[in-house]
This record gives structure tokens, sequence and C-alpha cells, in this order.
């Protein structure tokens, strides 16, 4: 995703060159290219945490977090996502979860008690499983 902020800043940059040679760069395009590198860089990374009390996740500097209560979760099991469920948060009609993805296709899915599905994208799925499987048995006990 770095290479991605990376290509986008150049990108921006050529155009106020381009811009700049041509006019005046007016203040509110220079406003869109840096709120654009801005939300690249928020989503660039997904951070998963878990602890005895939540699943945590966290979209690149925390602009974007959620937490699942380990004593709501009904089951976790690792998944591989379908390339046209995409990258990013997602609400999915069929099956109906949210998805929450910033690269690869690997997650973990989370379905809670009350029904409800969440996919989880890691580099890590069986490490991911193990952790929140592990916090779901010590609440058991």
């Amino acid at each position: 995703m770095l290479d991605a902020m990376c290509v986008a800043l150049v990108f921006f940059a050529w155009i106020y060159g381009v811009v700049e040679a041509e006019a005046s760069m007016p203040a509110f395009a220079l406003g869109v290219m840096v709120f654009a590198v801005f939300i690249l860089a928020s989503f660039g990374a997904l951070t998963v945490s878990v602890d005895e009390r939540y699943v945590a996740i966290k979209f690149g500097y925390g602009i974007f977090c959620k937490k699942f209560s380990v004593k709501e979760v009904a089951a976790v099991e690792s998944v591989k996502n379908h390339w046209y469920y995409g990258w990013g948060i997602r609400i999915w009609f069929w099956p109906h979860m949210w998805i929450y993805n910033v690269s690869g296709f690997d997650a973990i899915q989370i379905t809670m008690k009350s029904g409800k599905i969440y996919r989880i994208g890691t580099n890590e799925p069986a490490k991911l499983e193990f952790a929140i499987k592990a916090e779901m048995s010590k609440g058991d006990q």
C-alpha cells in the first residue's frame, strides 16, 4: 500500500506541476489532493489485536476503529475472500456480512451470537484464529 501512496504522491505532484505551469492552482484542487493522500494513508494498513475482552481492528493511524467483544463471538474460522469482495470496508449482501480488508484474500470470519458476520483480512489467518479461540476458551472457564 505504501507503493500506491508513493505513486499517488508522484501523480499529484505531476498534476500540480502541469497545472501550475498553465495557470494558477486553485486552493480547492490542492485541498482535494491532500485529502486523497490522507485517505490513502489512513486505510493503508489494518492492525488487528486480541485481548481477553476484545478483538480490535484499526485502519492506518486509527481513523477507523472497531471492537468485537470476545464474549459475543459464537464462531471463528479461517476463510478465503473472493476477488470480487474487494478491499476496504465493505458490506456484502449475499451472504450478509461486513468485510474489513486492505490486501490479499486471506481472512478470518467471525460469527457473532447475534448472527452478524464479519470478515477481517489478515496475512496470518491461522494465528489470528488461534488467538481468538484461545481468548474465547478462557472466557468459557
